[in-house]
């Protein structure tokens, strides 16, 4: 072709052209074949057959991302609670609130980076990408290790999620571009189930870390761990990547033209459909990551999961070190750790994803995802009803059954409506919704549970009605409040426990982030019916 062409604007071959592995067709061509809403109802292989369709390089980035979450988690789920214990014991000794600042940057980073950079994987390559990566999250970790400040924490953090922007897109759209919309709700799944072995395992090493060797051996330990992706990276092979290198052949030659990426992403993001979807799902995201960023606290402060112990192995708890690690519990084997209850979730999904991605398979991409988003809504409002440790596992479960039906789905729509070629942009595009939601739930949520739900402020409150001087007070450590409450009043901690939570409105962050879910909800399920009338 002698006049240069827009590749942007390219048709993708026809389904008798394109080789097994190829990425979706364009959506433009999807929607004038079969209609607007062809991306939500793409018949899918049967699980058998799906398994088998998948192909070696799916389980390769599977390995690298659970490899990646692994590290990760191992730190995000214990992030709250080394922000807020006490520096004596390791911690930051900080609020709350000051720990929401952190989590505020954090996802603002994590997730609007890879909005403009998205498009570097699928320019420059996944593999390069994922290489460079690796290696600043190892440097955020170690910050984190070696600065153990408030400071010190929000750079780590900030540089930790610089790695995972630039991470996202080359894992995500390697998968998007070796696999077929026909086993895509397969694939996402067991991808998301994969990586939640990781999800698993991160809280568990953390919680063993923490309990025996402090906090900084944790961060350590995530060092060591994500530098196995450099052993995995040997062993990957991008899939398209001839293509990917033709294009780039006939862009220098002229023979292609190339839109400035900033330029070209302000173009795709304009469309209705795109900026609709991910305008919506920012209230689903800002609902989903509360679960992650406040619920380790309000189970370290409020509920009792010495009861869950006493039930499993009675009244004296265990000191079996198999069961102590694999449940998350603390080195005296009397109680769960924070850690090892929110590990349910990953738990859950590591063993039980396949079956909720057929039956997701089944049903519409939108109806999986508001299905999914009720039943997580339903878990919000329990895991502010009570302090029963049971209670809390039956919202934790609710919540993971109700993620397998919505969050897989969320990337496998978007990555199925995403035009050829752009695969890696338009999952940048995904991290849109993620960062408004996440990014408002780190800046808010901490800040509800400090007006709502805060031990430490509900400790001093009542340590003035007991006659402590205001001085006094005012002395005490950061996260030593309720610790200073039990020895100055000789009282049970479990009865305050329960005097402060019967004297407070605890449970209403909990039933703001459900508000939050149901119109989530609501508005997703009216995005699918004009997504499909369109």
């Amino acid at each position: 072709m002698s006049e240069p062409v827009d590749d942007s604007e390219n048709a993708a071959p026809t389904p008798e052209e394109a080789p097994a592995s190829e990425a979706p067709p364009d959506a433009a061509v999807v929607e004038e074949e079969v209609g607007a809403g062809a991306a939500d109802a793409i018949k899918q292989l049967g699980l058998g057959a799906a398994i088998a369709s998948l192909g070696y390089v799916f389980w390769i980035v599977g390995a690298m991302e659970m490899v990646e979450r692994l590290a990760f988690y191992g730190v995000k789920a214990v992030a709250s609670i080394y922000a807020t214990d006490p520096v004596s014991k390791g911690g930051l000794g900080i609020t709350p609130s000051q720990y929401g600042d952190i989590t505020a940057v954090w996802a603002l980073v994590q997730s609007f980076v890879p909005v403009f950079t998205g498009g570097l994987s699928d320019r420059y390559g996944y593999k390069e990408t994922i290489a460079v990566s690796t290696a600043i999250k190892i440097c955020g970790y170690i910050l984190m290790a070696f600065f153990p400040s408030y400071w010190g924490f929000m750079v780590g953090a900030i540089v930790l999620a610089l790695g995972t922007a630039v991470f996202k897109p080359g894992i995500q759209g390697t998968l998007v571009n070796s696999t077929r919309p026909e086993n895509s709700s397969m694939a996402w799944g067991i991808f998301y189930q994969t990586v939640n072995i990781g999800g698993f395992l991160g809280p568990l090493v953390a919680a063993y870390m923490r309990g025996h060797f402090g906090w900084q051996q944790v961060f350590f330990v995530c060092v060591g761990i994500i530098a196995l992706n450099f052993l995995l990276l040997i062993t990957y092979k991008e899939p398209l990547k001839e293509e990917r290198l033709a294009r780039q052949k006939a862009i220098k030659e002229g023979k292609l033209k190339q839109d400035n990426l900033f330029a070209d992403s302000i173009k795709e993001i304009k469309k209705t459909h795109v900026w609709v979807y991910l305008a919506i799902f920012s209230g689903f995201w800002f609902m989903f990551n509360a679960l992650f960023d406040v619920l380790p606290l309000h189970i370290k402060e409020w509920v009792n999961t010495e009861h869950i112990v006493s039930d499993l192995f009675g009244p004296g708890g265990t000191q079996n070190s198999v069961f102590k690690f694999l449940l998350g519990m603390n080195p005296e084997g009397t109680a769960v750790n924070p850690e090892g209850m929110l590990n349910l979730n990953a738990g859950l999904i590591m063993v039980t994803c396949f079956f909720f991605a057929y039956l997701s398979g089944k049903m519409r991409a939108t109806t999986s995802i508001v299905v999914g988003t009720l039943l997580a809504t339903l878990a919000m409002f329990l895991s502010g009803y009570s302090t029963l440790g049971w209670l809390s596992v039956i919202a934790i479960l609710v919540f993971s059954t109700g993620e397998m039906l919505s969050s897989p789905k969320f990337n496998e729509f978007i990555g199925n409506f995403a035009p050829k070629g752009k695969k890696g942009m338009y999952l940048g595009f995904s991290q849109i919704p993620v960062g408004v939601g996440w990014t408002l739930e780190g800046f808010i949520a901490p800040r509800l549970y400090d007006a709502f739900a805060s031990k430490e402020r509900f400790s001093k409150e009542l340590l003035a009605e007991r006659g402590m001087s205001a001085a006094d007070i005012k002395a005490i450590p950061g996260g030593e409040a309720f610790h200073t409450l039990v020895k100055f009043t000789g009282e049970d901690h479990h009865d305050l426990t329960r005097l402060l939570y019967e004297s407070h409105d605890i449970g209403m962050m909990w039933t703001i982030m459900g508000g939050i879910g149901i119109i989530s909800a609501i508005l997703i399920w009216q995005y699918g019916r004009w997504f499909r009338a369109k």
